[in-house]
């Protein structure tokens, strides 16, 4: 659970949709001719609980295929996938949005996806394409998981804010910082790999040992860490706790501005932009899906320029495509994080379980 998980969960509140009827159904009905299976009116995303679409996106899809988007949501990114690993064959729907790199493995070793070359790869990088051999998954969005801080506890105090992880362990900063359990949180778990990535296979237990002497806290939850225990404000509401460094997103700023009444000229936090990890989420086509012609559709569409410009200020993570435009809110608010830290997807499966069993000891002990 995230930001983008709780702004999104608010807009869909507000619309008080969660499917969108379809148009030019009886077309594509009278176009279809004598058939003697009917045609699909329906193709069901699966996802987790943050994706969220704006109406007229999802009715332009209507509109190119005749067929509705059903949105299934189905817990956060582990519950959702989970879910999917124990209805292999027999999934929920056709389409899983939302596998991120750190999960990525578990997916594909358990084969609920089946290749699909979507159309319009080629305008997306060939690094965040991490199965292109096969193409059982499509990339659609990447983000940042990134320590966040209140900057008016830092101006008060003529402090500058920590701007790297050596940073974070440094004596200015005792008792600063809040972070999630990585076993029950995806932010928790990206910036875990991230120490592991920048200190390696042995020295990120060295690192955690200095942030636990610093009086690091650590929380099960987002929620808990952003709008508890976090000293900035959370959508422009007064803040609840007391520690001015939280992990968080890149894309958080822009969000406090948003939501903010009325919306500052400034966003009241800002981005250690060297404790950074990079993640990508994935789409694919189920294995046993009930409409796969119509999941393949889906996928295109998840890559077109139109949903691809529309996901900024949707679900709050950027696009993935050479040709979509960043909101205005984005570019004024956001940071660009040019070197995050990264891990191939083996290496993130071969040593996931048990370095969170070591950072449990190491930490929580």
């Amino acid at each position: 659970m995230n930001i983008r998980k709780a702004a999104a969960a608010a807009l869909v509140a507000a619309l008080g949709v969660s499917t969108l009827a379809a148009c030019g159904t009886d077309d594509v009905r009278e176009a279809a001719g004598k058939t003697d299976q009917p045609m699909p009116k329906t193709v069901t995303l699966v996802s987790h609980d943050s994706f969220n679409a704006s109406k007229e996106v999802l009715a332009e899809f209507t509109r190119q295929t005749g067929l509705t988007v059903k949105v299934l949501k189905s817990g956060d990114a582990g519950e959702a996938v989970n879910k999917e690993i124990l209805t292999k064959g027999s999934p929920q729907g056709d389409v899983f949005f939302g596998v991120d790199n750190t999960l990525l493995s578990r997916t594909l070793d358990n084969g609920i996806f089946v290749p699909y070359e979507a159309q319009g790869l080629d305008r997306i990088p060939a690094s965040l394409q991490l199965d292109k051999e096969q193409h059982r998954v499509t990339p659609i969005d990447s983000g940042d998981i990134c320590v966040n801080y209140d900057k008016q506890y830092f101006a008060d105090r003529k402090l500058a804010p920590p701007q790297t992880f050596d940073d974070l362990a440094k004596p200015q900063y005792k008792d600063l910082l809040v972070t999630e359990n990585p076993e029950r949180s995806s932010p928790g778990l990206g910036f875990l790999l991230g120490t592991a990535a920048k200190y390696g296979d042995e020295g990120w237990q060295d690192y955690w040992k200095k942030l636990k002497a610093n009086g690091v806290k650590t929380v099960d939850s987002w929620e808990l860490a952003y709008n508890q225990e976090f000293s900035g404000s959370a959508g422009g509401k007064k803040a609840k706790g007391d520690r001015p460094l939280v992990v968080s997103y890149a894309s958080s700023p822009p969000v406090e501005v948003l939501y903010a009444e009325p919306q500052p000229k400034v966003a009241p936090t800002g981005v250690s932009t060297g404790t950074c990890f990079r993640q990508t989420e994935f789409a694919g086509l189920l294995n046993g899906a009930k409409n796969p012609e119509g999941g393949k559709k889906l996928i295109d569409f998840l890559i077109s320029k139109k949903f691809q410009d529309d996901m900024p200020l949707q679900m709050f993570v950027n696009p993935v495509t050479s040709d979509a435009t960043l909101p205005e809110l984005f570019t004024k608010h956001g940071v660009v994080i040019d070197k995050p830290e990264t891990m191939e997807p083996k290496k993130i499966a071969d040593n996931r379980d048990q370095w969170i069993q070591q950072w449990t000891s190491l930490v929580l002990k």
